[in-house]
């Protein structure tokens, strides 16, 4: 069964392609929602985009990360002001990162929600203008990757790195094992 991933994120196609998944690449386009419950959002983002590039035969996948500070959904910063504003809501407090994760196939349509808690260690503004500086806010929700000097931000992570990442890897996988069950 041929694999479609939803969407254009490197870390995405990066992180399935560590699971040894050939797959194609078809963003949907789709308009993300951004008002409203943020467990909801995410999830109803991710559907959203896996329907859009459906097709018969195909398994797609589609997916919707988001940084959830103060109940609210933080998006990507669209400036440097922006992101040295999500990055001092961060600071010294924990906030979740949540991912829609939803399969579209033959056998059905799946989604789930995936919830990870990061914990920022208190940053000052030196710290917090160099990481800005150094542009690797740039497309990341919420501002920051964990996975590059974002990590130096990080004091804690409790659940699923991956999820953190931008694809929640055990989540997919009992997923497409539960799709291919059917």
């Amino acid at each position: 069964m041929d694999l479609i991933l939803a969407s254009a994120s490197p870390r995405r196609r990066e992180l399935l392609g560590l699971l040894g998944l050939e797959f194609e690449v078809v963003p949907s386009g789709v308009p993300e929602l951004t008002e409203g419950d943020p467990a909801v959002i995410v999830v109803e983002n991710a559907v959203r985009k896996a329907r859009a590039v459906a097709r018969p035969g195909a398994l797609v996948l589609g997916v919707d990360t988001d940084v959830v500070c103060d109940d609210r959904l933080l998006g990507k910063p669209g400036d440097d002001g922006d992101a040295t504003a999500r990055l001092r809501a961060l600071s010294g407090r924990t906030h979740e990162v949540l991912s829609g994760i939803a399969l579209v196939g033959p056998a059905g349509e799946r989604s789930e929600l995936v919830r990870t808690a990061v914990t920022f260690r208190a940053l000052d503004d030196r710290e917090i203008e160099e990481y800005v500086a150094a542009g690797e806010w740039r497309d990341r929700a919420g501002g920051y990757a964990i996975q590059g000097l974002g990590s130096s931000l990080v004091e804690r992570v409790e659940g699923d790195l991956s999820n953190v990442i931008g694809l929640p890897i055990p989540a997919l996988s009992r997923m497409i094992e539960e799709l291919q069950d059917r």
